[in-house]
């Protein structure tokens, strides 16, 4: 498994892509989609939330468990996956491709977020 190199990561295991005029992608790492399992139901936070750093935001449910999902950074959601609401393995099949998901508007960003190796190294993946 390769953990893409342009990507920031957080130790709750969320990616975050580099910011375009303001606003970042984000979602969760292989590793962690892996971990999970067969992923059945995603609770994404809405388009007007406001989400922190190191929070939870949302919430992801899978064959084995349920787990919290956390924003690597603060900022408003700007846009949510719908895909991924309708087509929850999508986190599975694609977490760094079609299984984003949500878009924020980054107010702060948390200076230990991690590169591709530090994560690598991190997470043993």
């Amino acid at each position: 498994m390769s953990n893409p190199q342009q990507l920031r990561y957080s130790k709750e295991h969320e990616w975050l892509s580099p910011a375009e005029d303001g606003v970042a992608t984000i979602g969760i790492t292989e590793h962690a989609a892996n971990a999970l399992g067969d992923v059945v139901f995603a609770q994404l936070p809405e388009v007007g939330d406001t989400v922190t750093a190191g929070e939870t935001c949302g919430e992801l449910e899978s064959t084995k468990s349920v787990s919290d999902l956390y924003s690597p950074v603060t900022g408003e959601v700007v846009e949510s996956n719908q895909d991924v609401v309708e087509d929850p393995s999508l986190v599975n099949s694609a977490p760094f491709e079609g299984g984003w998901l949500f878009k924020v508007r980054i107010t702060e960003e948390p200076k230990d977020l991690l590169s591709a190796d530090e994560y690598t190294e991190f997470s043993g993946s």
